[in-house]
């Protein structure tokens, strides 16, 4: 097992430009009622940093490892899905649910079906039909169903990262600390969103999503760093 400290000086240094992009964010604090490329730019840029840092273990990484290619995938329809978010008043809201909705797909196929932890998958499809319960009564038209089938993609996203989770014993993995905890704020972020945007105004809403939602995607791409499969020698593949 990979103790925290080498983690934190291999893969520190390649985040740096992630948390310099995220500052950037939060401090220049672009209004959001004025959609525009360069808030857009400024939003996606902690996002493309998490590419970088997914590139800077090599080309070869990513081909060797489906897990960490699917990772880095669904960080590429997230940022189209920030994009399409800086225009959500303009009738982007549902484009952005869709590259979210493949993001989830995207990570929860990184994240596999084993093992398969049906305990842990009912309490998250508890969980999330308690907050659809919730939801329902201030959603309507399109999004009546729009929302519920985003919240149970997004649960069973959550369901595949936190299967795998255990906290102590020799099978205990950081990486997979690291996509459980990713998954929850995720969920935690898109759970914000919805109550503020159908049910009632949140305080320092935007400041909850945003922090919650890089804190998710820094985590899930971490996660990626130790693969979940046998890794393949994608050179001897092409030459056979």
């Amino acid at each position: 097992m990979v103790s925290p400290v080498t983690v934190v000086k291999s893969e520190g240094p390649k985040l740096v430009p992630f948390f310099k992009a995220t500052c950037v964010y939060f401090v220049l604090w672009l209004p959001s009622s004025s959609p525009s490329w360069v808030s857009a730019l400024v939003k996606c840029l902690p996002i493309f940093c998490l590419w970088l840092f997914l590139l800077a273990h090599g080309l070869g990484f990513l081909l060797a490892r489906p897990s960490a290619t699917r990772i880095f995938v669904g960080l590429v329809f997230s940022a189209i899905g920030d994009a399409f978010l800086i225009w959500q008043d303009q009738g982007y809201f549902v484009h952005g649910l869709l590259m979210f909705a493949v993001t989830h797909m995207f990570y929860a196929s990184a994240f596999g079906m084993r093992p398969l932890a049906l305990r842990t998958g009912l309490v998250m499809a508890l969980l999330s039909g308690l907050c659809y319960a919730l939801l329902y009564p201030s959603l309507s038209g399109a999004f009546t169903y729009l929302v519920g089938i985003y919240m149970a993609i997004i649960s069973f996203m959550g369901w595949r990262a936190m299967a795998g989770l255990q906290l102590v014993g020799a099978t205990w993995r950081w990486t997979e600390l690291a996509a459980g905890s990713g998954a929850l704020l995720f969920i935690v972020s898109d759970l914000t969103i919805a109550i503020h945007k159908f049910c009632f105004p949140v305080p320092y809403s935007r400041a909850l999503i945003m922090s919650t939602y890089y804190a998710a995607q820094m985590l899930i791409a971490l996660s990626a760093v130790e693969s979940r499969e046998p890794v393949k020698d994608f050179r001897l593949s092409k030459a056979k």
